[in-house]
């Protein structure tokens, strides 16, 4: 099966949910992922490397950008009791996942994961976290990031990782050239963490 079902609002793979345990931050986390959806039973290697290399953050409003099923932001609503999560995706299992999991792990009212036109026109964040859907491509990414980005209070921040085989270092200049001074927090394996500042 090829992975780029997880792009597709409706996979047309059957769905059959699989459960994993992973540590984050001190934290165990429980979760349930599904076909269909990016890294079905495991955590990604990029999102492994994310953790291993940041701390939690501090208390906030935080957006999940291509959640999945939802353990970046599941991890932040976990790890941070004052942290209210945004998690978005066009992959309808992926929101029906990472709400079911946030429902599991008792985070259900400060986590909510849906599409991203739902999301209020007027949103803010004080920081967006994200392994980023490279492979839909330069141009789209390049346009995803451009919508969200804005969404960041001043002073705010996006961390994300991003596989250095895939560009990490390109879009690192590209996000400056837009205005969005970005500096490597950690380099490990294949990876590169990236975050980038609003003014």
């Amino acid at each position: 099966m090829s992975e780029d079902h997880y792009f597709s609002a409706d996979p047309s793979v059957p769905f059959k949910r699989e459960a994993f345990t992973c540590e984050v931050w001190g934290h165990n986390l429980g979760l349930v992922s599904g076909s269909g959806v990016y890294s079905k039973g495991r955590l990604d290697p990029g999102t492994a490397v994310l953790f291993r290399e940041t701390e939690p953050p501090a208390q906030g409003q935080f957006l999940d950008l291509g959640c999945g099923y939802g353990v970046i932001g599941l991890a932040i609503a976990r790890a941070v009791p004052l942290a209210t999560v945004t998690a978005v995706d066009v992959n309808e299992r992926a929101l029906l996942l990472a709400n079911e999991n946030a429902r599991a792990l008792g985070v259900e009212g400060r986590f909510v994961a849906c599409r991203p036109d739902d999301v209020p026109g007027d949103a803010t964040y004080d920081e967006i976290w994200s392994n980023p859907p490279i492979r839909i491509g330069k141009p789209a990414l390049h346009d995803l990031l451009l919508s969200w980005l804005p969404r960041l209070a001043p002073g705010g921040r996006a961390v994300m990782v991003v596989g250095k085989n895939l560009g990490a270092d390109s879009l690192q200049r590209w996000l400056g050239e837009q205005g969005y001074p970005t500096e490597r927090l950690a380099s490990a394996k294949a990876f590169r963490v990236l975050e980038s500042r609003r003014g």
